[in-house]
């Protein structure tokens, strides 16, 4: 007999109940109602307490009532409240009948308490919850951020009259007018640029028009075009390949007077094409032509004056992962007087200083947001966009030079293997850098010598996949997104495995912890992205390959041959682990793919013209020229004409992010063009609404008003702490990057550095606390 059939205990046992309690359970619950009473039940017994009764039902209608929670908080207004916290109060209520006023009541303690959490006040816990909901896509209306001041008020216990809620009210509607403003600036002086410069290209005239404005002949138009004498103020690709020349009116009218001239050098000695004894005057005209050569970023070696005045060795040190080209370039670097060394990642910056120190020579370090002054070192680590440009030293090493292909930060490895003002300079990198350090050796005119070395340890294919269950100690699993790490992580700890991560989200500090969790033994299996290619003391034995593929920003590809190597090739390490192993998860790909790609000879691109990009000498000159103080209409103009896209050397690289905050910049008053590029130049990440969060400072930057660094907001207990909880402490952190990054530039306006790194070695705790929690957690809860 069913324990829902008529005559079953179950259903006598629900009657008695319904009868001592008067809680009549709804028809959609009664077959979940008997299903635990039918539990709950002791053998040949026909009646359950009243409570056990009461808590059934509880447990049926949280479903339910989280929903109405939901939608009453959202129709309220009350966008701030999340399910967990209203989770939290459902959990908590054991009346069956409880009702809409019952259930305001249970959420109202936790929500409190909630708010209290983000912050020590109210104006931090105010400005740190509406960064959570900025964080979550959620932009309060001004009701809505009326209605959080009055429940911050409430959660703080303020008295009737205090000045919080008018400060707040005043502030919030001075920032939001801010803000509208900015907008509309912003969007007006935009178009106005845009059509500046739609104007001047509508005033542009073809080649056949060139002869009838100079009154000069076609054939003396084309050799003065030869010469550079004449500047073509726009190339235009047409189809099949032809290139149309089009020229400014009043650029070519203003060089009438020198064509007498002109005519008589022709009959005079010859100079040549491009060798013109007198360049043409182009005053202070906005032709592309102009442009270039105010930006000379065709002649970007030429701009580092100190490393062009040194007699420069170059020496390219070049081999797979663990081949000792850093130890190698290290031991010069420490026996030198004097020296630099340069990282891709702030992480290795203070490796180098500790690999430095370890030979007996300290060093002072900086990065985008750190520095460390040690009095009277000569020697400094940094990270590569930190490479001093003006102080000569015996000896620099620049670490990576493969990232001399990276769109982003290409131009950064070209500027400063070009502008290293080092009399010995130590590229390393792997081999597919070779051809464009030559190439960039030559335009500087360096002697290049070069160093090849081979790997300390073998390294071999697996010749068959690797399920998940065999993993074990000593192996690294490598995955391309933070969902699968955390994917992968959480499956493994289910197998009773002790995990460390690694990915790009987590900071230095915590990644570095995380490594020597995995190196000394704490955690058995590293699962980690590709972020662990890039420098990371580990002691791999065999890496695993989650995944085949990753998506890079445009496209879902196969992996390089290149990155097969350079990550495959942390497995193994010298005098611990004598063979490295490299190998995929069983249903992620071929193991032949992997094999392929290690012994495939390095890829070597087909572009070998290096990136570039202006810096704020060539901003500020470009403005000069075309006396514009707007730096998004300067970018524009740099990015339109600085280089041809045939320039034979170098090419521009990718400045997206830079323009999108110089855009909307636009509508800040009161800052300087040296200032607003500084701005275009902080790291941010605009998924988390980066940019926007960086105009309110830039906002509060040209009023005069400090920026107060951000906080950690709640973070609840590690063990209680889930992904969303990780993901949210892991963007502060990033935001922390950035207003440190700041902080080091402006610090008058961003004054609380010391509170900053405080809440950032918080936030590291925290979450290396978190990683470390769930692992004990899972592996416990397996035993």
């Amino acid at each position: 007999m069913t324990s829902d059939s008529p005559a079953s205990p179950a259903r006598e046992a629900l009657a008695r109940a319904v009868a001592h309690t008067g809680l009549q359970p709804e028809p959609k619950e009664e077959t979940e109602v008997l299903r635990r009473i039918a539990r709950a039940l002791e053998p040949g017994a026909r009646e359950v307490p009243a409570e056990v009764y009461r808590a059934a039902l509880c447990q049926i209608r949280r479903k339910k009532w989280i929903s109405r929670l939901l939608d009453r908080t959202r129709r309220s207004g009350r966008i701030w409240i999340t399910r967990e916290e209203i989770e939290e109060a459902v959990g908590g209520i054991t009346d069956p009948s409880a009702d809409d006023h019952a259930l305001e009541h249970a959420l109202a303690p936790v929500s409190l308490a909630r708010l209290r959490g983000y912050g020590a006040s109210p104006p931090a816990a105010f400005a740190a919850i509406q960064a959570d909901l900025v964080d979550i896509g959620r932009v309060p209306s001004p009701a809505q951020t009326d209605l959080l001041l009055m429940a911050v008020a409430i959660a703080f216990d303020l008295p009737e009259g205090d000045p919080f809620l008018e400060t707040a009210r005043k502030e919030e509607a001075r920032r939001q007018s801010t803000v509208s403003r900015i907008e509309k600036t912003a969007q007006s002086r935009r178009e106005q640029e845009e059509e500046q410069l739609k104007a001047w290209e509508r005033s542009l005239v073809p080649f056949n028009e060139v002869p009838r404005l100079l009154h000069c002949s076609h054939r003396e138009a084309l050799r003065w075009i030869a010469e550079n004498r004449l500047p073509v103020a726009r190339k235009v690709q047409e189809p099949g390949g032809r290139e149309r020349w089009e020229f400014d009116p009043a650029a070519l009218v203003a060089l009438r007077g020198n064509l007498s001239e002109w005519r008589r050098e022709e009959h005079g000695p010859a100079t040549g094409p491009g060798k013109a004894k007198h360049a043409p005057d182009m005053g202070r005209k906005v032709a592309n032509a102009v442009i270039a050569r105010v930006a000379a970023l065709d002649k970007y070696a030429a701009h580092f004056r100190t490393a062009r005045a040194l007699n420069r060795q170059i020496t390219l040190v070049t081999g797979p992962t663990n081949s000792g080209k850093s130890y190698t370039a290290l031991n010069a670097l420490a026996q030198a007087e004097s020296g630099l060394a340069l990282a891709p990642l702030r992480l290795l910056a203070h490796e180098f200083r500790e690999a430095l120190a370890a030979r007996g020579v300290e060093a002072s370090l900086s990065t985008g947001e750190e520095r460390i002054e040690v009095p009277g070192s000569r020697h400094l680590a940094a990270t590569v966009e930190m490479c001093p440009f003006y102080s000569p030293v015996d000896v620099a090493v620049i670490d990576e030079a493969q990232m001399l292909f990276d769109t982003d930060r290409g131009a950064a490895w070209t500027a400063a293997i070009m502008g290293a003002p080092a009399r010995h300079l130590y590229v390393l990198g792997a081999p597919d850098c070779i051809p464009m350090v030559r190439r960039i050796a030559e335009l500087c005119g360096d002697p290049l010598d070069e160093i090849s070395l081979e790997r300390k340890s073998p390294l071999k294919a697996a010749s068959q996949p690797v399920r998940l269950a065999d993993l074990g100690s000593g192996d690294a699993l490598i995955a391309f997104s933070r969902r699968e790490v955390l994917d992968l992580r959480a499956a493994l700890m289910q197998h009773g495995k002790r995990v460390a991560v690694v990915y790009g989200a987590l900071s230095p500090e915590v990644r570095r912890a995380e490594a020597q969790r995995f190196n000394n033994g704490q955690a058995d299996i590293l699962v980690a992205t590709d972020a662990i290619g890039m420098g990371l003391n580990l002691s791999i034995k065999r890496v695993v390959f989650a995944a085949l593929k990753k998506y890079d920003g445009r496209q879902t590809r196969d992996l390089t041959v290149q990155e097969v190597k350079q990550i495959g090739g942390r497995a193994g390490r010298f005098g611990k682990h004598e063979t490295g192993v490299v190998a995929v998860l069983a249903g992620a790909g071929s193991p032949s793919f992997v094999r392929r790609q290690l012994d495939a000879d390095a890829e070597m691109p087909e572009d070998l013209r290096p990136y570039v990009q202006p810096d704020a000498d060539i901003v500020k000159a470009v403005a000069s020229e075309i006396g514009s103080q707007s730096l998004y209409g300067v970018l524009s103009r740099i990015h339109r004409a600085v280089l041809r896209k045939d320039d034979p050397n170098y090419r521009l690289s990718d400045m997206e992010q830079a323009f999108a905050i110089a855009s909307a910049l636009e509508g800040v008053e009161g800052l300087d063009l040296t200032t607003r590029w500084s701005y275009a130049m902080c790291p941010v990440d605009d998924r988390d609404n980066g940019i926007r969060r960086l105009v309110g400072w830039a906002a509060d930057h040209a009023a005069g008003r400090r920026v107060l660094p951000p906080g950690t907001g709640p973070l609840p207990a590690a063990e209680r702490a889930g992904r969303e909880e990780l993901e949210r402490a892991e963007k502060r952190h990033k935001r922390l990057v950035a207003w440190r990054w700041l902080a080091l530039r402006f610090p008058t306006i961003y004054p609380d550095r010391e509170e900053a790194e405080d809440t950032t070695r918080k936030l590291n705790d925290w979450i290396e606390r978190v990683l470390r929690q769930q692992s004990r957690a899972r592996r416990s809860s397996h035993g």
